[in-house]
C-alpha cells in the first residue's frame, strides 16, 4: 500500500529477470541463463580446507565424473565450459576454489570440467602459456565451446555471475576485494575471463612471451581489441570476487606490450610446443608441463 523505495524497487526489478521457483525443466530443452537456483550473493567461506575433505564432500554426488566433469540431467546445457586454472605450489587454494565453484556451476546448469595446468621446472611462472597448454589439452577431451581462464585465488561472491560465454569476450572478475571492489583501470582483464573457442582461436590465444607476473592479461585485452571484439562485464555487484592473499610482485612488461600488435600473429597458439604429463584427480585433470622460452620461439618482427 506504499510505494517501494528506490533500492527495493531496483532489487525487485533485478529479481524478476530470473525464473520463478516453480519453473519446469525439460531434458530436451536448452537450460536457461537465469535460473531460480541462482540466488545472488554466495556465503563465501575462505577458511582453509584439505583436498581430502573436498573429495569426501563431493564424492556424495555421483553425477560428478572423473576430472570434475558434470552436466545437468534436467535440461540441455547452454554451454560446454572448460575451466582452465594455471597453477604452481598453491595447494591450499585449490580446495577453497572448488568448494565454491562446483556448486555454483551446477546451479547455473552448465556442462563443465576443470583443467589444472601446473608449471614444473625453475623458470618464472608463465600464466599465459599455461592457459594455451590447457586449451590444447582440454580440446582433446571434448568439443568445448566456452573457455574460462580462472586464477586459483579468485572466489566468486555471486552465483548470478553466469560462467557461459557470449558474442564478445567476458571479464568476470570486475570487482575484486583487494582493489576495494573497483576496476583498477578500464583495460583490466585479469583474474577470471571467458572467451568462446572461436574467439580464442581468432586472437591466437594468449602470448607465450610473458615470463613472471604481470602484463599478459593486458596483452590479451589488446589482442581482443585488434580482433574487433569488445569486452563485456557483469552488471552491478554480480562481478564481485574475494581474492585469497598471497605474495608475488607484478612487473608489467611494457616493452612486450608495446609490440602487442606485431606479435599477435607470431606468438600464441601457433608457436606453442610442450610435453605434458597428464594425470586425473576426481575433481580435475592435471596437466604438468616444464615450460622454457625455447618451446615458444618467435620469429623476428
Amino acid at each position: 500500500d506504499y510505494p517501494l523505495d528506490l533500492n527495493h524497487n531496483d532489487t525487485f526489478l533485478q529479481a524478476t529477470t530470473f525464473l520463478p521457483e516453480d519453473f519446469t525443466y525439460f531434458p530436451n530443452h536448452t537450460c536457461p541463463e537465469r535460473l531460480p537456483s541462482m540466488k545472488g550473493p554466495i556465503d563465501v567461506n575462505m577458511s582453509e580446507i584439505t583436498m581430502e575433505d573436498i573429495h569426501q564432500f563431493f564424492s556424495r554426488d555421483p553425477s560428478i565424473k572423473l576430472g570434475g566433469h558434470w552436466k545437468p540431467s534436467d535440461c540441455v546445457p547452454r554451454w560446454k565450459v572448460a575451466i582452465l586454472i594455471p597453477f604452481r605450489n598453491r595447494y591450499e587454494h585449490l580446495p577453497v576454489l572448488f568448494r565454491h565453484l562446483i556448486p555454483m556451476l551446477q546451479r547455473q546448469r552448465l556442462q563443465f570440467a576443470f583443467y589444472v595446468v601446473e608449471q614444473a621446472g625453475a623458470q618464472p611462472f608463465n600464466r599465459a602459456m599455461l592457459f594455451n597448454v590447457g586449451f590444447r589439452e582440454a580440446m582433446k577431451d571434448l568439443d568445448w565451446d566456452c573457455l574460462i581462464f580462472h586464477d586459483v585465488d579468485h572466489i566468486p561472491e555471486n552465483d548470478r555471475n553466469y560462467y557461459g560465454c557470449g558474442q564478445m569476450p567476458r571479464h568476470f572478475a570486475a570487482k575484486l576485494d583487494k582493489y576495494m571492489y573497483l576496476l583498477p583501470y578500464n583495460e583490466f582483464f585479469g583474474g577470471v575471463s571467458g572467451l568462446t573457442v572461436e574467439q580464442f582461436q581468432k586472437i591466437n590465444g594468449f602470448p607465450n612471451a610473458f615470463w613472471g607476473w604481470g602484463g599478459e592479461d593486458d596483452d590479451l585485452w589488446n589482442r581482443v581489441q585488434y580482433a574487433g571484439y569488445s569486452v563485456t562485464r557483469p552488471e552491478g555487484d554480480t562481478g564481485k570476487y574475494k581474492s585469497i592473499p598471497h605474495h608475488h610482485r607484478g612487473e608489467v612488461q611494457y616493452a612486450l606490450l608495446r609490440k602487442s600488435k606485431e606479435r599477435q600473429a607470431l606468438d600464441g597458439l601457433n608457436n606453442l610446443n610442450y610435453f605434458p604429463n597428464v594425470t586425473y584427480d576426481a575433481l580435475y585433470k592435471n596437466i604438468t608441463v616444464n615450460l622454457t622460452p625455447e618451446l615458444a620461439l618467435v620469429t623476428e618482427y
